[in-house]
């Protein structure tokens, strides 16, 4: 916690965020309960979460690009309060019109939103921190992030069985109040002069950057994989239907984060691996091991049980991700660069539940839709590892971190060419 202490304007940053994202995880478990209430679809709730890909991976695309350019902080303002009005339809539709193409048009909406404002909380963090500090910052934005991850399903949950969706959506449109409010309060932050192009034509710029760097590649492809093939999200509310309604629903979405609790707390380890790239391998094979399991969970708390393993294997992941990028990337790319590792964690989930509703829907089973999902995530991370080897052979004692100020260099030798330790 001694980082917060550090930074004020870090404190804020981190508050006004995790206050927000604890409310949207609220909607998380609203959104995709009320779509199977109205349409009995687990294919319906994929449709769902792949009409938010489009919108998102534009946005983030164009957030990255922003976020090199302007005021991030300014942007973090505006998309936030551009998000409130979706919560207020959200509960108005759940109390009165009950349409399930509204819920369509406001994920889009939302996604977009968010995608725009993510490269610039993101892109933040480094030019508010020392960089010894990163590390730190990195784990205490996973035991925050995954506990607004615990708390909110959990809360939803109990929202939606207690006093129904409207008041669902009514304390998401609260928490982001809240987490606008603390944003605010934060002084303006100098931001570094951008790399490359000015505009879109620089999102080329970040685009060769990212492809100049296999490590980084393989970073962003073998998270998109573990979500592409495991992440059945889109089978939750069927699964809760059988176990228990929606309290069982909200356990289901906050397993994966208590997981997640948990290794960060305990995350003092970390400090003392260097081989960050086999750490990410190694954590994206566990997941997808952990998500087979879940496919043949004979009971709730099995299946809780195989999700908390998958979340903590998951937040491991995490760790060193955002570590690797946060180290090695420059200033000058980070809004561009943190645009395109947005894409990489948040494309797969939606393209999964929608993948895991259609298998579910082929097979007319859940089971082999989540464990075969689980199966192919272990083969991904394998495939990926043989074609990008510079991933498994990163090791952080190779690269010098970055300064705040520090311009784009070209990169150095390929992997392969550096020599290994012992």
């Amino acid at each position: 916690m001694s980082v917060l202490r550090r930074s004020r304007e870090f404190r804020l940053l981190f508050t006004g965020q995790t206050m927000s994202f604890a409310g949207s995880m609220i909607t998380y478990v609203a959104m995709p309960y009320q779509a199977y209430r109205l349409s009995g679809s687990s294919l319906v709730v994929g449709l769902l979460s792949v009409t938010e890909l489009v919108p998102m991976v534009a946005a983030a695309l164009l957030g990255g690009v922003l976020a090199d350019a302007l005021d991030r902080r300014k942007l973090i303002m505006v998309t936030e309060a551009g998000l409130l009005p979706g919560s207020v339809l959200l509960a108005v539709n759940a109390a009165a019109w009950h349409q399930l193409w509204l819920l369509f048009v406001l994920a889009a909406v939302s996604a977009g939103l968010y995608g725009v404002q993510r490269p610039s909380q993101d892109a933040l963090v480094p030019a508010l921190l020392e960089r010894d500090d990163l590390t730190a910052a990195a784990a205490l934005t996973g035991v925050l992030g995954n506990v607004a991850m615990l708390a909110g399903p959990l809360a939803g949950g109990g929202i939606i069985a207690l006093a129904g969706l409207p008041a669902a959506y009514a304390a998401d449109g609260a928490s982001g109040l809240a987490g606008l409010a603390a944003v605010t309060l934060m002084r303006p932050v100098p931001r570094a002069a951008p790399e490359g192009q000015p505009g879109l034509r620089g999102l080329a710029d970040g685009l060769r950057y990212a492809w100049s760097r296999p490590e980084l590649m393989g970073s962003y492809l073998i998270d998109m994989a573990a979500m592409f093939f495991g992440a059945p999200y889109a089978l939750f509310p069927a699964l809760a239907a059988r176990l228990g309604g929606p309290a069982v629903l909200g356990l289901l979405y906050a397993a994966p984060a208590a997981g997640g609790v948990l290794v960060s707390l305990t995350s003092g380890w970390t400090a003392r691996v260097s081989r960050h790239g086999r750490a990410i391998v190694l954590a994206a094979a566990a997941w997808g091991g952990a998500i087979a399991l879940l496919g043949w969970a004979p009971g709730r708390w099995w299946a809780v049980a195989a999700l908390a393993a998958a979340g903590g294997a998951d937040m491991v992941s995490a760790l060193f991700r955002m570590t690797l990028w946060n180290q090695t990337i420059p200033a000058g790319l980070r809004g561009r660069l943190a645009g395109l590792e947005m894409i990489s964690y948040t494309t797969g989930e939606p393209l999964g539940s929608l993948e895991a509703g259609l298998a579910a829907a082929l097979t007319g089973s859940a089971r082999v839709s989540i464990a075969s999902g689980g199966i192919a995530c272990v083969a991904a991370a394998a495939l990926i590892t043989v074609a990008l080897p510079g991933l498994w052979r990163y090791d952080t004692r190779d690269h010098t971190p970055v300064s705040p100020d520090q311009p784009a260099v070209a990169p150095g030798p390929e992997p392969s060419t550096v020599p290994s330790r012992p």
